[in-house]
């Protein structure tokens, strides 16, 4: 596609923003605000996952446009504020993406990936010279869901030089952490419970970080394939002319692993 015909489209879209939430516009558009705006800003980035684990390309393209929409929404609002138009957030952004990436347009040398990685970090340290001074593991939003969050911590960490030496060590740490979960249960202490429920948890995201597996979406996955076997146990029983709640656990796990081997 010709950049031209790019760039017409996009303003297009960036009018049509406007319009919305013009005087002639609509109602409900002019309403919004940020805050009020976020439910759907989060709603949008799923939905564009689930589009992708679908595979079915013309829902991802439509899931995709919809959260770019949500993105002009958010910068028409703060244009009308005087903070910052479109134009200014795509310089931001291309200044930015190309400073990060001197390996890319300035000549600098890496021997690989992770070299990318370490620096990226100096750069960003480089960025925040003579601003406040925060630490290392400022910057990852405090509303991601938790294993993701965690995920990107750890990662932070990682590339700082805080890490294990392979995965065996993260491994290990699992195996520690089941073992003080089992002697706080047996203890019976709700406190020490969730403690060590937590480091569990944190120490599996671990283990995923170094198998290349994102824990968020292993978790999402095994959260939909527990859905769609759930729903062949209630068909199940349905067939059977029975109701959910009332057949046997043995019925429904033979439903279960029925389920599981038409996967």
């Amino acid at each position: 596609m010709e950049e031209e015909r790019i760039g017409h489209l996009f303003a297009e879209l960036v009018k049509i923003m406007e319009r919305l939430r013009s005087q002639d516009g609509c109602p409900w558009d002019r309403e919004q605000t940020h805050d009020s705006l976020k439910p759907f800003l989060i709603e949008e980035a799923y939905e564009v996952l689930e589009a992708m684990d679908s595979h079915d390309t013309e829902k991802f393209k439509e899931e995709m446009g919809d959260l770019l929409f949500q993105i002009i929404f958010h910068t028409q609002i703060s244009a009308e504020r005087g903070e910052f138009n479109i134009e200014q957030l795509l310089e931001k952004i291309t200044e930015k993406m190309v400073g990060r990436h001197p390996h890319v347009f300035s000549g600098v040398e890496v021997a690989n990936a992770q070299e990318v990685l370490f620096n990226w970090e100096e750069i960003k340290r480089r960025e925040k010279e003579g601003k406040r001074e925060g630490s290392a593991l400022d910057g990852i939003p405090r509303d991601l869901p938790a294993l993701l969050r965690a995920h990107r911590l750890q990662d932070r960490a990682s590339r700082l030089g805080f890490d294990w030496p392979d995965m065996e060590g993260a491994y290990a740490k699992v195996e520690e952490e089941v073992a003080e979960l089992r002697s706080a249960l047996e203890e019976g202490d709700r406190g020490c419970m969730e403690e060590e429920l937590g480091d569990l948890f944190f120490s599996l995201v671990n283990v995923a970080r170094f198998i290349e597996v994102n824990p968020e979406e292993a978790l999402r996955k095994t959260i939909g394939r527990f859905i769609q076997r759930f729903r062949h146990i209630e068909e199940g029983l349905k067939q059977r002319g029975r109701e959910m709640g009332r057949g046997t656990l043995e019925e429904m796990e033979r439903l279960w692993q029925e389920a599981k081997g038409k996967e």
